[in-house]
């Protein structure tokens, strides 16, 4: 019987490191403007991903209010991401573990994911779009898309601009 070295625990680590550092990965930005209105309400924000076919691929973050002292309320406006409500919204759990959080301020916020983890893990190789969705009580509501191909073969920075709900969106590709 071998008996174990604590010698080998570092090259396990960086064996196990070394495996995470060759992961794509896909970095999105975007920007919550700042609107100068008499009544300012954050913003409902979903994050997808869709196929060719507007089907969801996978949520990436679903923003939303949570806490508003009523059982539920919150999630009473999310039909208000329309095009993430019919295509994923309605038939979800929420929250979704996660995915799901808290409505964010006016701002650029930026979300990071991994090749292999959650909610990438399973995302077979093809063709996909990036879609962040915003919408805000006594305001408006927009939908923007970024086309990308997964994996990346090189690296990539994708944009996108938004008009009224959203501002600049940045989506980063890591082969």
């Amino acid at each position: 019987m071998r008996k174990w070295m604590p010698a080998t625990l570092p090259g396990l680590i960086a064996g196990l490191w070394g495996n995470q550092a060759g992961a794509a990965g896909l970095d999105v930005k975007f920007e919550i403007p700042r609107l100068n209105v008499a009544e300012y309400h954050r913003p409902y924000v979903a994050v997808w991903l869709e196929r060719p076919d507007q089907s969801v691929a996978t949520n990436l973050a679903v923003w939303y209010q949570q806490s508003d002292g009523a059982e539920g309320k919150g999630t009473k406006w999310l039909a208000e991401l329309r095009q993430w409500w019919r295509k994923s919204g309605r038939e979800s759990q929420l929250p979704i573990d996660g995915v799901s959080g808290a409505t964010k301020p006016a701002g650029e916020h930026a979300l990071s994911f991994t090749e292999g983890k959650a909610p990438l893990a399973k995302l077979p190789a093809g063709d996909y779009r990036l879609v962040v969705e915003a919408a805000r009580e006594v305001g408006g509501r927009e939908l923007l898309r970024v086309p990308f191909t997964w994996p990346p073969k090189s690296a990539q920075t994708l944009k996108a601009e938004g008009k009224e709900e959203l501002g600049a969106i940045s989506l980063q590709l890591k082969p």
